[in-house]
């Protein structure tokens, strides 16, 4: 199983910008050619289930995104680094949530959490009116 840490929130205030990070430990990103593989961000608010942010496939670089983050934020990865990343632009207070990042073998398509094999502990990210 991969480790997976997060880094990168804080208090933000509204129209703010927050770049969060994943490192993963174990299999290098390089080794997943051709693989299925993927890496997302979920969050979580006080009292709310655990919901999609986006994807991205380690190997390919695919991403998608939920609806409500699109054109706002951005999945990315390094892979001699290790690293997946979520750029966070125009943030809004509905955007406060811890984030998790996560990892699957076929995690791309699926946005509901409890199929996604590996988690990070989270980052608290909160956005001020």
């Amino acid at each position: 199983q991969v480790h997976l840490q997060e880094s990168g929130g804080g208090l933000v205030q509204a129209g703010g910008s927050l770049n969060l990070s994943c490192t993963a430990s174990g299999r290098p990103f390089s080794t997943y050619g051709g693989s299925t593989y993927a890496m997302g961000w979920f969050r979580q608010a006080p009292g709310k289930e655990r919901e999609f942010v986006a994807s991205i496939l380690v190997s390919g670089g695919n991403t998608r995104y939920a609806e409500f983050v699109k054109g706002r934020f951005t999945i990315s990865r390094v892979s001699a680094e290790n690293t997946v990343y979520l750029q966070m632009d125009s943030l809004n207070p509905e955007d406060t949530a811890v984030y998790f990042c996560a990892g699957d073998l076929t995690g791309f398509f699926e946005n509901r959490a409890q199929f996604w094999d590996s988690w990070g502990q989270g980052t608290q990210v909160t956005v001020s009116a």
